[in-house]
């Protein structure tokens, strides 16, 4: 074993030890970073080349700052993400929910799909469909200004700028002009429930934005705002995807009644078997 194998070995108990919930993989992964190489290679790292600033980025995971506060980066499905103070870290849960977006807009008789985004927070859903359904034209939602600039620097990098457009709204009333046009709407918005405040992990509850986090007393607000948003930008027979917590998913369906103009909702697990988004369908005038 090399002197920063060693290293992280040490690091990845120093870590388990403070609560992280990935310790090997964290310290591995500020290895990288720190060394500019991939894990995969840390093995070739010789030893007159350690950095020590490898302990200081360690010490201030074990203090849960978030590893991709860090790094400054983030990976979503094909994207690499530039990520900060201020803006949402994207999660793997929400590439399922992503995924179904993608191949519903595949299946869609629509040479260019209109998709809406609320809540676009890094803007890692908006590019990720921008990237994989390429007629794809993508508006990007998002309230806050410092995850508005974490927005558009990630777009500006992707290279798709031209057709993501980025808009500085509340996704209770934005994109009036846009009203009955949206083939797909997909949001992951806020759905923590305010009492589960102290049961969060530091990472989130105390370094993501908070109006990424909160979403009232049932965590239901923020979803019940979207659906009326959603109701109005669809086009009869549009597609939806919302993203919620997984002690949600018998309430959540019930926001998209079919009395409002919902019909097709339908729950999803994640990859850990847990309800994570509901989908439905405008109803057809």
């Amino acid at each position: 074993m090399n002197f920063l194998l060693d290293e992280v070995a040490r690091a990845t108990l120093r870590l388990a030890e403070a609560g992280v919930a990935s310790p090997r993989f964290d310290a591995e992964e500020l290895a990288a970073y720190v060394h500019g190489v991939s894990r995969g290679e840390l093995h070739a790292v010789a030893d007159a080349d350690f950095d020590a600033r490898y302990w200081e980025a360690v010490a201030r995971r074990a203090a849960r700052e978030p590893l991709q506060h860090i790094t400054g980066r983030a990976f979503f499905r094909y994207l690499e993400l530039q990520v900060g103070p201020g803006v949402f870290v994207p999660r793997p849960e929400t590439e399922m929910m992503v995924g179904w977006a993608i191949d519903t807009l595949r299946d869609m008789d629509v040479a260019d799909p209109l998709v809406v985004d609320l809540g676009t927070g890094s803007g890692a859903i908006a590019i990720s469909i921008a990237q994989e359904v390429p007629r794809s034209r993508v508006h990007a939602v998002e309230v806050e200004p410092a995850a508005h600039r974490w927005a558009a620097a990630n777009i500006e990098a992707s290279g798709h700028a031209d057709r993501v457009t980025l808009h500085l709204a509340d996704l209770a009333a934005c994109l009036p002009e846009l009203a009955g046009r949206a083939d797909l709407v997909v949001s992951n918005p806020p759905y923590v429930p305010e009492g589960e405040r102290e049961r969060m992990p530091p990472e989130s509850r105390d370094h993501d934005p908070a109006s990424a986090l909160w979403g009232g007393t049932d965590g239901l607000d923020a979803i019940r705002a979207l659906e009326g948003t959603a109701r109005r930008l669809l086009r009869p027979g549009g597609a939806l995807a919302v993203e919620h917590g997984d002690g949600q998913g018998l309430d959540v369906p019930w926001v998209f009644a079919e009395e409002l103009g919902w019909r097709d909702v339908r729950n999803h697990k994640d990859l850990t078997r847990r309800d994570r988004f509901v989908t439905a369908r405008r109803l057809d005038e």
